[in-house]
């Protein structure tokens, strides 16, 4: 059974993916009684790096950082052709400062971040530094076939408050005429159209609860209770994640900035739960010494900040030997570390429920796309292949249970040119 919060939290899970004024008018009557923390008029008091979440999110008892429950993806194309212009650039950040405004900088306000593809930088006479590690999105597997999000910006927004994401959407779309309390005189209505709306949760409970509710999870209830992600693990273990710090571009017209990869995956889960026992779900998500060893206990809480990976990394090959497996976490690390040791990724994935499919959303965080790309090329483990009970997809980590369905590329600078920026960073 689930309690009276877990299943609150579903409710507005449902009321974020559905959207639109009857949906925020739901989340509303639901709220919690206490405000909604505001936002600040001065723009000096926020960080410059728009993707500095980290504190101010909650964390854990291990300082594991959780980010917010409830989020939405709003991937923007800006109207016409050619370069924007000075006043759409206007529009565009008087539209973004009524977010600072309205909502504090925290899971219990909003925490959220503007982007731009490739495909908008082309639009400039001017092309992007050399320096700027930013491709067009493609395949990165020789088994999948994605769409690619090449839209012109992405907005993130998340939030515990299910009707604090879906009044920021409709601030920024036209659709209220304010935002906890702050008037909503410009929106993003005239500069750009919404090409994709995609919607996502996370956290403890939530999995769970809405397994009945999708496709892709087989009848029977398997996804544990207390697991924050569909597949029943806990992940983004400190010691296993990239620094803000380390993502931030240092130099150039970007610097304060950092490039982000985000991928939609689905998953069938039916077989993940249906073929496998506990110890092959560890066996593939972790490694085999992690199952043979018994070091995930249920959900893998305790593992504390580090899932111990890092341990598992030289003897992959003799697993795969002698266990006929390979583990995703030991295949993906191996190029997911410096010369020093340091986490080259900072991942912030969510899961999903759009269409009534189980999938997930991949956000992750990188001085350049190519480590994103390096880290997914040593996940597919073609490396591997040539041990004979190691396939393509098959007994190699969990390739076979998910499928790529959208990859897209994005620049996330620094605030202080948040607004629809030039290759060069400069004022047009």
């Amino acid at each position: 059974m689930f309690d009276g919060e877990s299943s609150r939290r579903a409710f507005l899970k449902a009321a974020v993916a559905a959207g639109g004024a009857a949906a925020l008018s739901a989340c509303l009557d639901r709220a919690p009684d206490e405000p909604v923390p505001s936002g600040t008029d001065d723009p000096a008091a926020l960080p410059t790096r728009q993707h500095a979440w980290n504190d101010a999110c909650r964390t854990d008892e291990y300082g594991n950082v959780e980010i917010p429950f409830h989020q939405i993806l709003l991937y923007l194309t800006l109207d016409g052709d050619g370069p924007p212009t000075k006043s759409d650039r206007e529009t565009t950040e008087n539209a973004f400062r009524v977010l600072d405004r309205a909502y504090e900088r925290s899971h219990d306000g909003l925490l959220w971040s503007v982007a731009y593809s490739p495909r908008y930088f082309s639009r400039f006479d001017d092309s992007l530094p050399e320096s700027l590690d930013l491709p067009e999105p493609r395949a990165l597997s020789p088994f999948e076939t994605p769409e690619f999000d090449r839209q012109d910006a992405l907005v993130h927004l998340a939030s515990d408050r299910a009707d604090v994401v879906l009044e920021a959407e409709q601030a920024l779309t036209g659709e209220v005429d304010e935002a906890n309390g702050v008037a909503v005189e410009t929106d993003l209505s005239g500069v750009f159209s919404v090409d994709a709306r995609r919607t996502g949760f996370v956290g403890s409970g939530l999995p769970a609860k809405h397994q009945s509710d999708v496709n892709g999870i087989p009848d029977g209830n398997p996804v544990p209770k207390a697991a924050p992600l569909f597949m029943g693990f806990k992940a983004g273990f400190a010691k296993n994640q990239a620094t803000e710090d380390y993502v931030t571009l240092d130099d150039g017209p970007f610097a304060g900035g950092t490039t982000k990869h985000v991928a939609n995956v689905r998953q069938r889960l039916s077989d993940w739960y249906d073929e496998e026992d506990q110890y092959h779900r560890v066996m593939k998500l972790f490694s085999p010494d992690h199952a043979e060893g018994e070091l995930v206990d249920g959900i893998g809480a305790n593992l504390g900040d580090d899932s111990g990976i890092d341990d598992m990394l030289d003897r992959i090959r003799d697993d795969a030997e002698q266990f006929g497996h390979v583990g995703h976490a030991q295949k993906a690390a191996r190029a997911n570390r410096d010369e020093d040791g340091n986490v080259k990724l900072l991942r912030r994935h969510f899961e999903s429920a759009d269409d009534g499919v189980a999938s997930l959303h991949f956000p992750s965080l990188q001085r350049g796309i190519s480590d994103f790309e390096a880290v997914r090329e040593a996940m597919n483990g073609t490396d591997l292949t040539d041990i004979p009970t190691i396939r393509q997809r098959v007994n190699n980590g969990i390739l076979e249970y998910i499928f790529v369905k959208h990859r897209g590329n994005f620049l996330v600078p620094p605030r202080e040119i948040r607004a629809l920026p030039t290759p060069t960073g400069d004022a047009p």
